[in-house]
């Protein structure tokens, strides 16, 4: 008797627990789910059933709760503290993940909300597995005061300790405003949704007060806004299952640390693949444009390629994709756009990625059709310099292997900044199309030979026979391949063979660098 009245109090424990357990999984309660359904969002616990596979997310702290008594707190339950974390496999892999739950008092961040992330962050760095924040607050929790600001330090902390060390991804999914802004911004890739989420420092309510400038919350912050304008979305999705099916894809070029191998996959393209339209690809007139997306997709393993930063500074593309199963790391000028000159925003693009791909053990390949860096007062003042010397100090410190393919314009500074051999790469190939020189044949005669060409009977005839000169000498790839500057010549449908043989060769590349704390590149 007294051994089944034990059972029955353990019983009673047991559906006590279960009791409490389905009621903070019911989150905000059906009013709240159904509006942010209506709103064309999902929950909190249904992206991160989507994000991950299926049955294998294991919640952490499910129990926790706020406990501030001020402004009316103290009787108030916020299930779970309004954020979903925990672990589970993506793509087989595992992951760590915190989701806001915008349904629980909008998801805002109060003292324990915010430890519950840092917990997961502090599993995510022990255990060298990749971060993901799934984002949808209306902020900091402002009953609770100064604990909030408190909670998004330790986050901003944790991003930097795991910066270059596990990949973070984070995806706002919702509103995020002022200082909640700062840890994707800290993380390495940010995904919007259109229509859905919005970011920024200040609101349009604060900014028409402040300023009187009027603006809604899509062209202050919205998906397209980060996208286009700013630079700080590199992935604008059209809704929470594109968002989270490309955040899947993302984790899948990725290792788990940088102590962890590259992710590989069974490859069904095959190594000696020739690539004859790129025979045609580059115009007869050097002034027109051609899209080195074609020559990107050529190369990849299938025609393969994941793009970030689409919509921004797009003179230049950079892009993930596989070659023979393993993740590579692309960065080319576009001539389409600004005839692929580097500007302020096209070197930051190209330095941030350039940077991450070598924290994370990713090898590099250049495609350069540069014709210079972007003159005059607006990119002077805007700090052209600067900006141009990260794309420098990105390069030079990179220890990947690092493949430059020039596929026509290679000109000056630009020549430099785009992987040449002096900034360590470690194989530089050219096309017979290929231009390697200080400038351009019309404006390097203009300067050598402005005298002769001023004095002659005919000035633009003499012009025009300096100009031919030049090009025979300049206008190819030979003159720079008798110095040993560039290593090889080939023809571009054997662009894809030879960037396989060459990361294979350079599959175990070591390279030392003098000891220090860190780097000081030019922010």
């Amino acid at each position: 008797m007294e051994k089944e009245l034990k059972k029955s109090a353990t019983r009673e424990k047991i559906e006590a627990f279960e009791q409490k357990r389905a009621a903070l999984m019911g989150m905000g309660g059906a009013g709240p789910i159904a509006k942010q359904h209506e709103a064309g969002k999902l929950t909190a616990r249904e992206r991160l059933a989507t994000l991950f596979d299926p049955g294998t997310f294991q919640e952490v702290q499910l129990f926790v709760k706020h406990r501030s008594s001020l402004f009316g707190l103290g009787d108030k339950e916020i299930p779970a503290d309004g954020v979903v974390t925990g672990f589970g496999q993506v793509n087989g892999r595992t992951v760590f993940a915190a989701a806001q739950d915008f349904t629980s008092a909008g998801g805002s961040l109060g003292e324990m909300h915010a430890k519950k992330i840092w917990k997961v962050m502090d599993m995510a760095l022990t255990a060298r597995k990749p971060f993901v924040s799934l984002n949808d607050s209306g902020g900091a929790r402002i009953q609770e005061g100064v604990p909030s600001l408190e909670g998004y330090g330790g986050i901003f902390y944790r991003n930097t300790l795991a910066s270059g060390y596990i990949p973070q991804i984070t995806a706002i999914m919702g509103p995020t405003a002022g200082g909640a802004v700062y840890s994707p911004a800290l993380t390495d890739w940010v995904f919007m949704v259109k229509e859905r989420s919005y970011m920024y420092i200040t609101g349009p309510d604060v900014i028409k007060a402040v300023i009187g400038e009027e603006v809604t919350h899509n062209d202050l912050g919205g998906a397209v806004a980060h996208a286009t304008k700013s630079g700080v979305c590199h992935f604008a999705t059209e809704s929470d299952e594109d968002c989270l099916a490309k955040v899947k894809t993302l984790l899948s070029y990725l290792p788990d640390s940088c102590h962890s191998p590259l992710p590989v996959r069974p490859c069904t393209d095959v190594p000696d693949r020739e690539c004859p339209e790129l025979d045609t690809i580059i115009p007869d007139k050097s002034s027109r444009g051609y899209d080195m997306k074609k020559v990107i997709t050529a190369v990849a393993d299938n025609g393969e390629v994941f793009e970030p930063h689409e919509l921004w500074a797009r003179n230049i593309t950079v892009a993930f994709i596989r070659i023979m199963g393993r993740p590579v790391g692309v960065i080319a000028n576009n001539s389409r756009f600004n005839a692929g000159v580097l500007d302020t925003h096209a070197s930051d693009k190209a330095s941030r990625f350039i940077r991450f791909c070598d924290a994370f053990n990713i090898p590099l390949l250049t495609l350069a059709d540069v014709p210079g860096y972007m003159p005059g007062t607006q990119q002077e003042w805007s700090g052209i310099i600067s900006h141009g010397a990260k794309l420098l100090h990105a390069y030079s410190e990179a220890t990947v292997p690092k493949i430059t393919v020039v596929t026509r314009k290679d000109y000056g500074g630009a020549y430099i900044g785009m992987c040449s051999k002096q900034l360590g790469a470690d194989y530089v190939m050219a096309w017979p199309s290929a231009e390697i020189a200080i400038m351009g044949a019309e404006g390097a005669c203009n300067i050598i030979y402005r005298r002769e060409i001023g004095a002659a009977e005919d000035p633009a005839a003499r012009r025009a026979e300096l100009v031919a000169a030049y090009e025979t000498q300049f206008n190819n790839p030979y003159f720079a391949s008798s110095l040993g500057i560039i290593e090889e010549i080939i023809a571009p449908r054997d662009t894809r063979k030879r960037v396989v043989a060459l990361l294979e060769a350079l599959e175990n590349k070591q390279e030392s660098r003098p000891d220090k704390k860190h780097n000081n590149i030019p922010l």
